[in-house]
């Protein structure tokens, strides 16, 4: 690339994620591109314009350079490529999305759970750089968008280590939203990954905050299981999860968590950062969408029946996730009680 060129970036996905990080981009004056899924849709944002609010400022563009992803097509090359659909969709995309990129361009995904490390196995890690996100954002509706916390993208290699590239693009987004770069992106997937698999998921399936669902005995041991298990498959995996909200291992721990003062105050450490957020899944119930399981418990539950390592929860909330998606059960506490019993049968019946 030219020194005098600017880099051009495009960004896929304006919902919540990928519609606040555009928006401040666009009205920092910053050389960026809007992809939607359709082109009724960019037509809806080029009449609307885009506003976000909330912590970080109100940020406004009336003139959106946005159009239906496959407009692009004929386009000039990126040089960096954002994409912030939804996981399913990401895949998806993805291969047409590595023919808009410049030679040495960049795709840098940033969906929860397993998408970065599947996509750089499919088009290589010298296309694809791993991100993930803790930006806190709703949007209201189509172009309107409410910044929920002072968050950042943290960046890096899938493979251990920085690069310069790495350096690059952090500071190419830094117009937009906070950057952070790590040499160990794969263990900082993996920290977010344990608290999504845990928190998350069990908070959508009993319709319930982390705090809520931690005062039942059925509650903690579901959480304490499902972490046990997606801990030892990362550690199995090679990867070691980096510290973000605590230290990814529980104190004394050695396979299986240690009930005690020493793991209570570990909890406290994530209810204080987690104890009432409603779960973005369960939200995804509540609308009728599809969700991320696939590529969160079931990613741990897939690479555990790999490895060799015993995943009977996270599996069977991948199960139980499904059946509420199909509508066949209902969102409630008593889900937590239900995957004990079904595991527990599970059990008896292989033993």
């Amino acid at each position: 690339m030219s020194k005098n060129r600017r880099i051009r970036i495009l960004i896929v996905g304006i919902g919540a994620l990928g519609g606040t990080i555009a928006t401040r981009a666009v009205s920092a004056g910053m050389p960026v591109w809007l992809a939607t899924r359709s082109a009724e849709s960019a037509r809806v944002l080029r009449s609307s314009g885009l506003r976000v609010s909330g912590i970080g400022g109100t940020a406004i563009a009336d003139s959106v350079p946005v159009a239906a992803i496959e407009e692009y097509a004929e386009a000039d090359k990126f040089d960096l490529i954002l994409l912030a659909t939804k996981a399913h969709d990401a895949l998806e995309i993805a291969p047409f999305l590595s023919s808009l990129l410049t030679p040495g361009g960049t795709l840098l995904p940033i969906q929860n759970g397993s998408v970065s490390q599947i996509l750089a196995d499919r088009l290589g890690s010298v296309v694809v750089l791993g991100g993930l996100s803790n930006l806190g954002a709703t949007m209201v509706k189509p172009g309107i968008y409410e910044q929920r916390n002072a968050g950042h993208l943290l960046i890096g290699e899938l493979a251990v280590g920085l690069s310069g590239r790495v350096a690059k693009i952090s500071q190419d987004l830094s117009g937009a939203i906070e950057m952070r770069v790590t040499p160990n992106l794969r263990g900082a997937v993996w920290a977010k990954l344990l608290l999504n698999c845990s928190v998350t998921t069990i908070g959508a399936v009993a319709a319930q905050t982390m705090r809520q669902y931690m005062m039942s005995s059925g509650g903690r041991e579901v959480f304490r299981r499902i972490y046990d298990e997606a801990l030892s498959v990362a550690l199995a995996s090679g990867t070691q999860p980096e510290r973000m909200i605590v230290e990814p291992i529980p104190p004394n721990w050695q396979g299986t968590s240690v009930p005690g003062d020493d793991y209570n105050v570990w909890i406290d450490q994530i209810m204080a950062t987690y104890g009432d957020i409603k779960a973005s899944m369960l939200q995804d119930f509540e609308r009728g969408l599809r969700t991320e399981i696939d590529f969160i418990n079931g990613y741990v539950a897939q690479l555990g029946s790999q490895i060799g390592i015993p995943i009977a929860l996270n599996a069977a909330m991948t199960d139980m996730v499904h059946l509420i998606e199909q509508g066949q059960i209902q969102p409630h506490p008593a889900r937590l009680d239900d995957l004990l019993q079904r595991v527990s049968s599970s059990e008896k019946k292989s033993g």
